[in-house]
């Protein structure tokens, strides 16, 4: 029998063909294997944590509606607590006042609170800097006054009690179980949908207008256009955020929107990394997990840890978690090359 020197064993050959093949579906894997493990949470912890997770699930899509204007478009916004409120307050009026189920509300909840997101655009877009921070900033501040003033609307100081779901055809899941995974879904879809807005025209329109808006323009980017676009884009992915946060919390109140939740907004998009995707992922949890954590550490100073974390992340991780974990991945396979 004749051996070819050239061919290398078969065992070294099925071992070089997974390797590939991993090295090919890396992304895939991790995503899916994230899934899973999101998806088995609930029957790991209380119901008490489920429904922490569940609110994490709504941050990160005010996250992720606020890295897309702040971390990819360059436009510095401090009124993402605005527009939560008016995608929480959507759903809690269409389930109170008029009867719609739950299910029903989330997607008119969204338009609506990006059709403000465009129209609070259109003039910010030719703001830039300070000047737009501070005219979200009046955007925040403005909410709960308004929200007071619409008694009849909104409920006023007094605010809407709403009742939680519970789970359809009969499943065998608890009622945080149940709101867990259908903020989940919503969670996936939302995510799928910023990936492609990102990989398209749009997004490399937005991005062009971030890194050198003049050259967007030299090209012919519509910068206004596209600015109240993503504005409005924005407002969309936060509005389904707070409708959700109103059914997992079953109350809405004007104090629940103060400007306090706007900067704990932005806190999240740095934190966890402002010019990423992922980084909605990590927000969400540090905005629900660590000020409790630091809670357990000390109640009689529980700010005062919560502020030695925020300086400890922001030293170690000047690029948010998502920019650490990035640049750990590329100095690890950096090494494996080298080693190669």
């Amino acid at each position: 029998m004749v051996v070819n020197a050239d061919l290398p064993p078969p065992a070294a050959a099925d071992s070089a063909g997974f390797t590939n093949f991993i090295a090919l579906y890396r992304r895939p894997i991790a995503i899916f294997g994230l899934v899973a493990l999101a998806c088995l949470l609930p029957f790991l912890v209380s119901d008490f944590r489920t429904f922490q997770l569940t609110l994490a699930l709504a941050y990160m899509m005010a996250l992720l509606g606020l890295n897309l204007v702040t971390g990819y478009n360059g436009q510095f916004s401090l009124g993402h607590g605005a527009f939560f409120a008016v995608g929480a307050y959507a759903t809690a009026v269409m389930m109170d006042r008029w009867g719609v189920p739950y299910y029903l509300t989330i997607v008119p909840a969204g338009f609506i609170t990006l059709i403000v997101g465009f129209l609070v655009g259109l003039p910010a877009s030719r703001l830039e800097g300070l000047y737009l921070a501070l005219a979200t900033f009046g955007l925040a501040l403005s909410m709960p006054p308004i929200l007071k003033k619409f008694e009849g609307l909104t409920g006023g100081v007094q605010g809407i009690v709403l009742i939680k779901p519970d789970p359809p055809f009969g499943l065998p899941l608890s009622a945080d179980q149940w709101l867990y995974f259908f903020t989940l879904a919503i969670l996936l879809v939302l995510f799928w949908l910023a990936w492609n807005l990102l990989r398209g025209r749009t997004g490399r329109s937005i991005v062009a207008i971030r890194d050198h808006h003049v050259a967007a323009e030299a090209m012919g980017v519509n910068t206004t256009l596209n600015k109240a676009l993503i504005f409005g884009v924005s407002g969309f992915f936060t509005g389904f955020g707070g409708a959700v946060f109103a059914i997992a919390i079953q109350f809405v109140a004007p104090d629940s929107f103060t400007l306090f939740l706007s900067i704990t907004l932005l806190v999240g998009s740095v934190v966890g990394g402002i010019a990423s995707l992922s980084g909605a992922i990590y927000g969400g949890v540090f905005i629900v997990f660590i000020p409790n954590f630091a809670n357990d550490i000390s109640q009689a100073a529980p700010w005062a840890i919560y502020g030695i974390f925020l300086i400890a992340f922001m030293y170690l991780m000047p690029n948010g978690i998502a920019g650490f974990i990035s640049l750990a991945r590329r100095r690890i396979r950096r090494i494996r090359l080298t080693r190669g």
